[in-house]
């Protein structure tokens, strides 16, 4: 979650003001040979990565802030936080990509420089690379499994996130559900919060709100970084000078960074990225094939999905996006159309949902075009409309009680609806189309026993 405050460093950096200032800030990174002696390195593709890094270290800690954030137990000295961040050749785009810690991973061979001892490949989770091997052995590994090659390293901790976010001024987020974690001390009510350094900490550590563990918690820290680009790019900070200054001298005091990445490096990418702001970034996680891979010795581990993560990775080392475009209108004089709200995480698969739609209003062809809504989002209509027996104010779904996750799921694609239970009435589903039908709205299937990510730009999960 430290990698969260390293990336602002990326953003801040898009106000290019001043060689000068620059240098007094990288003066203070701390740096690290990450690339020496490194060979047999994948090919390297288009744009720029970088690998952050979040370590568990907490020496900078406070004891009122152990006590206050929750943040006392011993650390392993490993990575708590991965991401591999894709800037785009012509400096347009950002990609963020979160490893798991707890993926399977396999560390290459190596010679340990300092004793000269052999140490043959061997299976670790993600996260103890760097334990055993430092940044050098951390890079090697994720080069290995995704075939990315690593442009440059990041390291950061506790304090730099927490002061970033104080200087700032706070982040807002919103949550629809309320979010407590007895570990982190997490404790938000549904509503939009603007969280200080120390609840921010809490917000992107948390693992025990939900039973989606790591998962969950890289989506908040998915959320919470288009939140920190969003507040970067609307506080008026990349205008201020000072304020620059402040805010990345919070970050880069903490800062472990290799050797290359400079003052030419933050300038060249400042100048690049002044028009950066959370529509151009993009945000998913690895593809999961298996969530309780067991591996001896290792315990549970989470277990790639060998064909998703390999199309992932190479539209990283292709340069391209994630997400689709929308087309733009090609004569259009007005505002701006508005982007299409996101796809709505149902538990169910659409296509294994039966639905007959009615007409419930005298608005002729209704029926058809709430069939057709529904069959382009996934569900399996039948395609063949009806009228009903009667007029309806409202749209009801009507379901046997023993489907209702697929109601539910039929319900998020129809928002207002009425959910009806009508014991016996077997597997198809019935929509009577009311007078109070705007739309179908696009769901999308996510298993919670195994969900998988979907990539979303920055402007689609901010408040």
């Amino acid at each position: 979650m430290r990698a969260v405050s390293t990336l602002s460093v990326v953003v801040l950096a898009s106000a290019g003001i001043g060689h000068a200032v620059i240098s007094s800030l990288d003066a203070g990174i701390a740096r690290v040979d990450a690339f020496k002696d490194m060979k047999n390195r994948p090919r390297a593709g288009h744009g720029m990565n970088v690998l952050l890094v979040g370590t568990d270290g907490r020496d900078r800690i406070t004891e009122q802030e152990r006590r206050a954030f929750r943040l006392g137990g011993a650390a392993c000295h490993c990575t708590d936080t991965m991401m591999i961040v894709h800037i785009s050749e012509n400096r347009e785009r950002a990609t963020v990509v979160s490893l798991p810690r707890d993926s399977y991973a396999e560390v290459p061979a190596r010679t340990d420089p300092a004793t000269g001892q052999q140490h043959p490949a061997h299976a670790i989770r993600l996260n103890a690379a760097y334990a055993e091997g430092g940044p050098q052995l951390t890079i090697r590994t994720v080069e290995n499994m995704t075939h990315v090659k690593i442009d440059h390293y990041l390291e950061v901790d506790f304090r730099s996130f927490m002061k970033t976010v104080d200087v700032l001024g706070g982040v807002k987020i919103c949550t629809p559900n309320p979010l407590k974690d007895a570990y982190s001390g997490l404790d938000l009510t549904p509503g939009t919060h603007t969280l200080t350094g120390g609840q921010a900490l809490q917000y992107v550590r948390a693992r025990h709100v939900d039973g989606t563990s790591d998962l969950g918690r890289m989506k908040r820290q998915q959320r919470f970084l288009a939140a920190l680009i969003e507040k970067t790019a609307s506080s008026g900070v990349l205008l201020n000078p000072m304020r620059f200054r402040d805010v990345t001298r919070a970050v880069l005091g903490s800062v472990r960074a290799d050797e290359g990445f400079g003052t030419d490096e933050l300038l060249d990418l400042g100048r690049a990225m002044r028009d950066f702001s959370p529509s151009s970034s993009e945000f998913t996680t690895v593809p999961i094939g298996q969530l309780n891979y067991e591996v001896k010795g290792l315990g549970s581990t989470l277990k790639w999905d060998p064909a998703k993560a390999d199309q992932l990775f190479t539209s990283l080392r292709d340069d391209k996006p994630l997400t689709k475009d929308q087309p733009s209108p090609q004569h259009h004089t007005g505002p701006a159309p508005a982007p299409p709200a996101p796809a709505t995480p149902v538990e169910v698969d659409p296509g294994q949902v039966r639905v007959q739609v009615e007409n419930g209003t005298g608005t002729s062809g209704l029926a058809k075009r709430v069939d057709a809504a529904l069959a382009g989002t996934g569900f399996a209509t039948t395609h063949r409309p009806t009228t009903a027996a009667s007029h309806v104010p409202h749209t009801v779904i009507s379901y046997d009680p023993r489907f209702d996750k697929s109601a539910r799921a039929l319900a998020a694609a129809l928002p207002g609806s009425e959910l009806r239970p009508v014991p016996g009435q077997g597997q198809l589903l019935r929509v009577t189309a009311g007078a109070d039908f705007k739309d179908v709205h696009r769901v999308r299937f996510e298993d919670p026993g195994q969900p998988q990510p979907t990539p979303v730009r920055g402007n689609e999960v901010v408040c």
